[in-house]
C-alpha cells in the first residue's frame, strides 16, 4: 500500500512539474504587431516600419467625400518607429516620423499643376489596436494634422494649407499587411478661394514592412 501510495504521489508531482511548464509557453500571447506572419515574432520597440501604396492606387485629397474632382498622387510612402507594440489584445503605438507625397496631378478648375504635397507638424502618433475592424487613429503630436498643397493656376502659383479637425481613422487588414484610410476631413486652413474648401484624404499604404529585420519582413496585427 505505502508503495503504492508513493507512486501515485510521484505521478502527480510529475503531471503537476509538467503542466507548470507547458502551461505558460500555452497561455503566452502574441504582441499586437508580429511579422513572419499572424501570432509571428513580436516587432520590437525602436523598429522602423514603412511602406509605398499599394501598387496601381493612388492617394487622393478630393474637394468631397464621394466626389472625383481634387489632387491625387501616384507616389507616397511612410516611416514610422514602434514606441509600444504590447501582447494582444491591446493596441500597438507608433511615431509617424516621415509622410511623403510625389508625382501628383489636379482636375480642379484653374489649376494647371501641382507643385507639392508637404505634410507638416510630424511625427504623428498612430494607434493600431487589434479590436474589432483592426481600427487605426492618427493623432497630432507637436502640432495639428497638417497638410499643405501648392498649385500653379492660370493666375499664378498659390498655397492652399488644410488641417484635420482632430485625428483621423482607418483600418488595417491582414491580407495584404496594408493600412488604408478613406474619406478623412481636412478643412481649409488658409489660401485663396481657388483651393477647394475640404480635402478628402484617401489611401491604401502596403505591404507595411519591418526594415529592422532582415528581409524586410511584413507586419502582421493580432
Amino acid at each position: 500500500m505505502r508503495i503504492r501510495r508513493t507512486l501515485g504521489t510521484a505521478a502527480l508531482a510529475a503531471l503537476a512539474l509538467a503542466t507548470a511548464a507547458v502551461t505558460p509557453a500555452q497561455a503566452a500571447a502574441p504582441a499586437v504587431l508580429t511579422y513572419g506572419g499572424p501570432g509571428g515574432t513580436a516587432a520590437a520597440v525602436g523598429d522602423v516600419l514603412t511602406a509605398d501604396l499599394v501598387p496601381g492606387s493612388y492617394a487622393a485629397f478630393y474637394s468631397s467625400a464621394t466626389g472625383t474632382s481634387g489632387i491625387k498622387c501616384a507616389v507616397s510612402s511612410f516611416s514610422a518607429t514602434v514606441t509600444s507594440n504590447p501582447a494582444a489584445p491591446g493596441v500597438a503605438v507608433e511615431q509617424l516620423n516621415s509622410h511623403t507625397f510625389g508625382s501628383c496631378t489636379a482636375n480642379v478648375i484653374g489649376v494647371t499643376s501641382v507643385q507639392s504635397v508637404t505634410v507638416n507638424n510630424l511625427p504623428f502618433t498612430n494607434a493600431v489596436s487589434d479590436s474589432a475592424g483592426s481600427p487605426v487613429t492618427l493623432s497630432p503630436t507637436a502640432g495639428p494634422l497638417q497638410t499643405t498643397v501648392v498649385l500653379k493656376t492660370i493666375l499664378g502659383t498659390i498655397t492652399c494649407v488644410y488641417r484635420a479637425p482632430g485625428s483621423i481613422s482607418g483600418t488595417t487588414s491582414n491580407t495584404a499587411q496594408t493600412i488604408g484610410f478613406a474619406s478623412q476631413v481636412f478643412n481649409k486652413y488658409s489660401g485663396p478661394s481657388t483651393c477647394f474648401a475640404a480635402g478628402y484624404f484617401t489611401a491604401t499604404y502596403g505591404p507595411v514592412l519591418d526594415t529592422s529585420v532582415a528581409g524586410n519582413p511584413h507586419i502582421y496585427v493580432n
